[in-house]
């Protein structure tokens, strides 16, 4: 609904409609991806043929004296967090003092603990990159290690590994790197030496992908695109009970399946060399629901011991490499099974600390606007109200203009109890000048947000009129839940372009009952390729989405796949040479349904 006339707060206040309050503040158990970070505006002049955008991809996360940094794609810097939730942005463009000055991009970068020093590697072709460090990168204090790195490499990544020894004490570390991104070579890796970080001996050949076996290895959107093979890139080496799980992102980074999978060592560089047993499903894979793709990615420890992935989300609209950054809760099993949960994975979820468990990885809280009603000041184009809702972070719905007074309204339908709300902001008519991170006082998002139980008598929920911080996934969790049917969001800044959502996504719980469980449901796989599998299943009339589990063994479903307003799904990535288990539940805005048995598919 487009409305015509429209009422400024200042005036509703002078008539008494609004009844202004407190803006709730509230230390943040909860986080939402995509991530909420001050995504740099493309710094590639070629990225930005279709309008300029937001991008980052390939990130790193390392825990550093108890400190989480992220390093990502082509940011002029990197950002830092004490909580994983609180993320601060260091500037930094790392130069190559030894030619000029010139600068190099972090394009996928490698980032390495080693003793008390972070070390920091940007892909590069030419062997002319510098290889940095800095004991104190919070406050960008970086001086170079190696003029010029001349091994290079494209999507570097090193490891330090613990040399543990038969009685359990543990040596300095040997290091090493690996690197690789190609749709014809392998991986590689080899040893550096810790004091020169020259080579041991020769790089050698650690990872080959088998798209002829592995379903999700094959490239294109819907897995069955045969003009290119698919890509192999992001290497990533993580050790756990004196194995080697050396992890990589495929089949390409332009689609929702672009996912990290993971195969199994006995030593840093296999054993042989080169010998890794596959997992059979991908570590981290998202197809569905409103942040796809899991891909290029790292894991790391929380101070509690606690394993995550950070990965690369694909948006994809403006640009092929337009991208997000997702966190997922991760870890291995009692059999060494190296795990990633994705399921609800663009929902919220605990925080690391010392009462969120992984076992119980996010709160009871569930989208409560799917496809509900929404009005709006104005609309610019083709791009409806509704695609502020509909769970595609591709679409989006756009004011006429950026300007403070343009709003959008999200009727639940009922009063519903609101935990949180993500405000996620389209790049609507960006600036062409905006290039990477914009200084100035000028990139900020601020806006007020109101809550109603009948659309008649408002409260201010969530006051950002003063925040000068850039906030284009806002993710706010509210100190205490309020009961409310109408939610209504009104811009007051722009850091540029029109004010444009491609997701006002409200959570919490409705007052209704959970769906009913899924009657039937059914996979038949593929009799001529192993790796396919039509799924089907009856609908559920009281829910818009199903959450489909599946894995080689009944009970490591580690995988899932989130289907909205659908019963059937056509499944193309599985292992051609292993029996499957699958089962479904059904969800909607008041919980989920029990699970469908678990059935084996031969």
């Amino acid at each position: 609904m487009k409305t015509t006339a429209f009422l400024s707060v200042f005036s509703l206040l002078i008539f008494g409609m609004w009844k202004p309050a407190a803006a709730q503040t509230t230390e943040m158990t909860t986080f939402c991806n995509p991530i909420n970070i001050d995504y740099g505006y493309t710094p590639i002049p070629n990225f930005s043929e279709w309008g300029r955008h937001r991008a980052t991809a390939d990130p790193v996360i390392v825990n550093y004296k108890g400190d989480f940094y992220l390093f990502s794609t082509n940011q002029w810097g990197y950002w830092w967090s004490s909580n994983m939730s609180d993320w601060h942005f260091v500037p930094r463009k790392f130069l190559r003092p030894w030619n000029g000055g010139v600068y190099d991009e972090l394009c996928a970068p490698a980032v390495g603990i080693v003793g008390d020093t972070m070390l920091v590697f940007g892909s590069t072709y030419t062997r002319t990159f510098t290889l940095w460090m800095s004991t104190n990168p919070k406050a960008a204090e970086w001086k170079p290690l190696v003029d010029s790195l001349e091994i290079g490499g494209w999507d570097p990544a090193f490891f330090t590994d613990d040399d543990a020894r038969p009685d359990g004490t543990v040596g300095r570390g040997r290091f090493y790197m690996y690197n690789g991104s190609s749709n014809v070579y392998p991986l590689y890796g080899v040893e550096l030496n810790r004091k020169t970080f020259q080579p041991i001996g020769t790089r050698r050949e650690m990872y080959a992908l088998k798209p002829w076996r592995f379903g999700w290895q094959r490239f294109g959107e819907h897995m069955d695109n045969t003009f290119l093979d698919p890509f192999m890139e992001g290497a990533w080496m993580t050790k756990h009970n004196g194995k080697y799980y050396l992890q990589y992102g495929a089949p390409g980074t332009e689609f929702s399946g672009y996912a990290d999978g993971v195969a199994v060592g006995s030593t840093p560089l296999g054993n042989p060399v080169g010998n890794f047993t596959d997992q059979s499903d991908p570590l981290s894979m998202k197809l569905g629901g409103f942040a796809r793709g899991a891909g290029h990615g790292a894991t790391f420890q929380d101070n509690n011991n606690r394993w995550w992935h950070v990965s690369t989300i694909i948006l994809g609209v403006k640009n092929n490499f337009e991208r997000r950054i997702g966190i997922w809760p991760a870890g291995f099993d009692s059999d060494d099974v190296m795990w990633c949960n994705t399921a609800f994975g663009d929902y919220p979820h605990y925080l690391p600390n010392e009462a969120a468990k992984h076992e119980k990885p996010r709160p009871d809280w569930f989208l409560l606007n799917y496809k509900k009603p929404v009005s709006v000041s104005s609309t610019y184009g083709a791009y409806h109200a509704n695609n502020a809702n509909d769970e595609n972070m591709k679409t989006w719905w756009s004011a006429a203009t950026g300007e403070k007074g343009e709003w959008i309204q999200s009727d639940l339908g009922e009063v519903a109890t609101v935990h949180a709300i993500q405000i996620n902001y389209a790049d609507q008519d960006v600036d062409s000048g905006h290039l990477g991170k914009i200084n100035g006082g000028e990139q900020y998002h601020s806006y007020v947000l109101y809550a109603s139980s009948d659309g008649k008598k408002w409260n201010i929920l969530v006051d950002k009129s003063t925040n000068r911080t850039d906030v284009p996934h806002d993710y706010i969790e509210l100190k205490t839940p309020v009961k409310a049917r109408f939610l209504k969001l009104e811009n007051l800044h722009m850091p540029t372009g029109k004010f444009a959502i491609s997701g006002l996504r409200i959570f919490g719980l409705g007052t209704g009952k959970s769906p009913d469980p899924v009657k039937t449901f059914m996979v038949l796989r593929t009799e001529k390729d192993k790796r396919s599998a039509w799924i089907r299943w009856s609908p559920v009339d009281n829910a818009f989405a199903y959450n489909i589990y599946y894995g080689t063994h009944p009970e490591k479903l580690y995988n899932c796949v989130m289907v909205h307003d659908a019963n059937e799904y056509w499944f193309k990535a599985m292992d051609s040479q292993k029996t499957y288990w699958f089962t479904i539940e059904a969800i909607n805005e008041n919980g989920v349904s029990e699970r469908f048995k678990t059935i084996e598919v031969q």
